[in-house]
């Protein structure tokens, strides 16, 4: 009686242990469609409907922001296009006449979310607001968003059915426009003072995104809402070095989806000791051909089972001249993980590279000092 007891707790813990592992991937959300990926190697934690298209709202404004930023001359003064910012919706309350930057009206997308600031930045890198959205349409091409279509800068989508993207490709746009420093300082910024108008004075921006001031670990992203596309979110998030990238569209109960989302994919990474052996590099005119070297290890924090992938790029020096110092940098070791760099660590040598004779030369001079100071005593 007694064995059989255990036996049925033994198999109460293994399915215990069974339903934690496969969690994060049974639990439902109400978003009609959402995805979760981590960062680095892109794998996806959740997904539901995660292929279907969908319109996405202002969080289009990822990809309007993402151009503009890297559009160059981010802090040039202008006069907004009169026309492009006659636009409903929200709005950073830009009139005719004022004068702003590139840098400005990112943070006039990303945090309140204006349909004016979305317009006018789409005037200023291409000219007018068509030739931007084909510039939207290129970038997801080479992004390789197979089931995304923009129509505006803005998100606006009632008088279209072609503005569409899917979660699966939401994402992989965030994790790019993540890449971009400028980017991620801006939608990450809850409140920010700036100065424009005509003339330009100080204001402050307030970002829509709740999750920046009530969850911990949280760099952004974007929020969206139309009556067509419902309540979208795109958010990002770190703890213990992994970073991981939501998107939920059409969620009517977004911020606690997220919040619950994170909870149980972050249990889905591990830490993770990235390590290479092996090194040596090559000497000219020393008293050996070559050093060993070695290579400080980097933590990381990735996808359970996903280590074995990480590729190991070794950049080193053909060669260095004796004499060299020992812990002289010769290169790098570049960790990658389908193609793309997570992680970078030096390569530094592990003893010094000696001029032939002149370890002999020092031990001769070292027992001559000795001698002398037997002598002088």
């Amino acid at each position: 009686m007694k064995r059989l007891v255990c036996l049925c707790l033994f198999l109460l813990m293994l399915c215990g242990l069974s339903a934690d592992k496969v969690s994060a991937e049974s639990f439902d959300v109400r978003a009609k469609a959402a995805v979760v990926i981590e960062l680095e190697t892109g794998r996806v934690l959740y997904k539901k409907n995660s292929s279907a298209r969908l319109p996405m709202a202002s969080t289009t404004k990822i990809m309007s922001a993402l151009l503009t930023a890297e559009s160059g001359g981010l802090d040039e003064r202008f006069t907004v296009d009169s026309e492009a910012i006659k636009v409903e919706g929200s709005s950073m309350g830009l009139q005719q006449g004022d004068i702003v930057s590139k840098r400005i009206l990112m943070y006039g997308m990303l945090l309140p979310s204006g349909n004016d600031a979305a317009n006018a930045a789409a005037v200023a890198v291409a000219g007018s607001v068509p030739k931007f959205v084909q510039l939207m349409n290129e970038r997801a091409r080479q992004l390789g968003l197979k089931d995304t279509h923009f129509v505006t800068p803005s998100g606006l989508d009632d008088d279209t059915d072609e503005h569409y993207s899917t979660a699966y490709d939401m994402a992989m746009l965030t994790r790019a426009a993540i890449d971009n420093g400028i980017f991620r300082e801006i939608c990450g910024t809850a409140r920010a003072k700036l100065c424009y108008g005509s003339p330009p004075y100080d204001r402050w921006l307030v970002n829509t995104n709740r999750l920046l001031t009530s969850l911990d670990g949280v760099i952004g992203v974007k929020t969206g809402f139309t009556d067509k596309a419902g309540r979208c979110l795109v958010s990002a998030c770190e703890r213990n070095g992994a970073t991981l990238i939501c998107v939920t569209l059409n969620d009517p109960d977004d911020w606690a989806d997220h919040k619950t989302l994170y909870d149980r994919c972050f249990g889905q990474c591990e830490s993770c000791t990235l390590k290479t052996d092996g090194i040596s590099v090559n000497v000219v005119g020393g008293s050996c051909d070559s050093v060993k070297c070695y290579v400080p290890d980097v933590k990381i924090s990735l996808p359970i089972g996903e280590y074995e992938r990480v590729e190991r790029v070794v950049v080193l020096k053909p060669f260095i001249y004796a004499p060299s110092p020992r812990k002289e940098q010769v290169g790098l070791v570049r960790y990658c993980y389908g193609g793309r760099q997570i992680a970078v660590s030096p390569v530094f040598t592990s003893a010094s590279a000696e001029v032939p004779g002149t370890a002999e030369q020092a031990s001769g001079n070292s027992l001559l000092d000795r001698i002398k100071s037997i002598i002088a005593d």
